[in-house]
C-alpha cells in the first residue's frame, strides 16, 4: 500500500466563464501552475503524487493537457456533465482528447452541487445520468468520482458503490492510500503562500490536524447509518 500526495487543480489562468460564488480562489495562475507541476516532475518520485482536476474547466484542455503532456505527467479530470459544449467548459471533442492522451476521466455529477444535500432520487440521477454520459463519451467504465466540494457522508459512499464507482476523491488533504476506496486530496488556491504549498508538496501537516482529519473522515464515513 502506497503512501500517495492528492493534488487537486480546479481553473488555471483567466476563466473563460462567469464564476460562481467561491470559486474564485481556486482558480491558479499560469505560473503557479507551471511552478507546482515543474516541482512534481523534478521530485524523487513523481508517482507519488495524484493529479486531479475539478469541474471541467476549458483550462483543463488548453493549458493543463499540454503542461502535462511537456513535462510526462497524467492526471484524472472529473467533468461536470451538465457543462460540457458551454462557453468557458470543456466540450465533448476535448474529453476524448484528454482520454487519447492517457487521462484519466471521472464523473463530478451534472450540476456542481454537493450531494450529501440531495434528495435520494436526485443523488442517484448525479451519479448514473452523468456516468452514463461519460461512459458514451469514453467508450468504456468510468469508475471514478470527484466529490463536489469535498462533501460527503455515509450515504453518499453507499450510492456511489452501489452504482459502480470503485474510487471517491474527496478534499479532506492529507495522505491517500492507493487500495482506499475514499482518496483524500488537497485543493490548491491562487492565495496560497509558497510556504503552503511547500508544506502540501512535502505532505506535511500538524499532528493535531491530522487528528482532526481522521476523527472527521471516521464520523463523515459512518454517518447518517441510513
Amino acid at each position: 500500500m502506497a503512501r500517495l500526495i492528492g493534488l487537486n487543480f480546479h481553473g488555471i489562468g483567466t476563466p473563460a466563464r462567469d464564476l460562481e460564488e467561491g470559486e474564485a480562489p481556486y482558480w491558479l495562475s499560469r505560473a503557479q501552475f507551471s511552478d507546482v507541476l515543474d516541482r512534481v516532475a523534478a521530485s524523487p518520485d513523481p508517482k507519488a503524487f495524484v493529479l486531479t482536476f475539478d469541474d471541467g474547466n476549458l483550462s483543463d484542455y488548453e493549458i493543463a493537457l499540454p503542461a502535462l503532456n511537456q513535462r510526462g505527467l497524467t492526471a484524472t479530470f472529473f467533468v461536470l456533465t451538465g457543462r460540457l459544449d458551454e462557453t468557458g467548459s470543456l466540450a465533448r471533442d476535448h474529453v476524448k482528447a484528454l482520454l487519447a492522451a492517457g487521462m484519466g476521466i471521472g464523473s463530478h455529477g451534472i450540476a456542481h452541487v454537493a450531494w450529501s444535500e440531495l434528495e435520494a432520487e436526485t443523488l442517484e440521477q448525479e451519479l448514473t445520468q452523468s456516468r452514463d454520459v461519460l461512459q458514451e463519451l469514453c467508450g468504456g467504465p468510468v469508475t471514478k468520482a470527484g466529490i463536489p466540494f469535498g462533501r460527503y457522508n455515509a450515504r453518499v459512499l453507499r450510492a456511489l458503490r452501489r452504482n459502480g464507482y470503485r474510487t471517491a476523491f474527496s478534499s479532506d488533504t492529507g495522505y491517500m492510500s492507493d487500495t482506499a476506496f475514499l482518496r483524500p486530496r488537497t485543493s490548491l488556491r491562487g492565495d496560497m503562500t509558497p510556504t503552503e504549498i511547500d508544506a502540501i508538496l512535502a505532505g506535511q501537516m500538524p499532528a493535531a490536524r491530522r487528528l482532526r482529519r481522521a476523527v472527521g473522515m471516521i464520523r463523515k464515513q459512518l454517518l447518517p447509518l441510513r
